[in-house]
């Protein structure tokens, strides 16, 4: 997994997790499942990439 796609899954991630919090915090249910998108999106991109690594081996 090469450093920068690790660096932009993550920020997904972590995006999506401010997003999740702001949007439970105002009570705004369209922000808080847009950041449970953008996390689930975080995700499928380390995963994908962590599968790419298994077979470069």
């Amino acid at each position: 997994m090469g450093t920068d796609d690790k660096i932009d899954a993550k920020t997904d991630e972590l995006k999506g997790k401010a997003k999740e919090t702001v949007g439970r915090a105002t009570d705004d249910e369209e922000l808080e499942a847009e950041g449970h998108g953008d996390q689930a999106k975080g995700n499928l991109k380390q995963a994908g990439e962590k599968i790419k690594d298994v077979f470069k081996d």
